[in-house]
């Protein structure tokens, strides 16, 4: 296993996340995930990051609610001011914020601007590849 506190957030976290607009639908934002594999979106506007929208929150605050995906906007499912960490932290600090807060997704920011999104899969392939959740992740998607 590798040690945490040498290693960077920018050296595991997906960069350049997905961002759509709060008014963007669940729908909408489904189909961004679908495409590009990933299991978050940022929320932002003009004024930067409103919040992050996991394939989770989609499923928990919309469609077990009877919600209509398509009608159903990101800001109102939306996780606001989610935990987040400087893409300089070390993994320790990502590791601890993800325990702390019982949270699965980190987002990163360079100041007030959505650089990446580190997840508890990106932890586990590069401190632990031979891990059930080191291999689940690394796993070509079933789409």
């Amino acid at each position: 296993m590798a040690k945490t506190a040498t290693i960077r957030v920018r050296d595991v976290m997906t960069p350049n996340p997905i961002g759509l607009p709060p008014s963007a639908s669940a729908r909408e934002a489904a189909k961004a995930m679908r495409y590009s594999d990933v299991g978050a979106v940022v929320v932002a506007d003009g004024n930067g990051v409103c919040g992050i929208v996991t394939d989770r929150d989609i499923v928990i605050r919309a469609l077990a609610d009877g919600r209509d995906p398509e009608s159903t906007k990101l800001d109102e499912i939306c996780s606001r001011d989610p935990s987040g960490c400087s893409p300089d932290d070390g993994l320790d600090r990502a590791v601890a914020l993800m325990r702390d807060k019982s949270v699965r997704r980190l987002l990163v920011s360079d100041g007030s601007k959505a650089v990446g999104i580190i997840s508890l899969g990106d932890l586990a392939q590069r401190l632990d590849r031979s891990s059930v959740l080191g291999e689940i992740s690394s796993a070509k998607p079933n789409h």
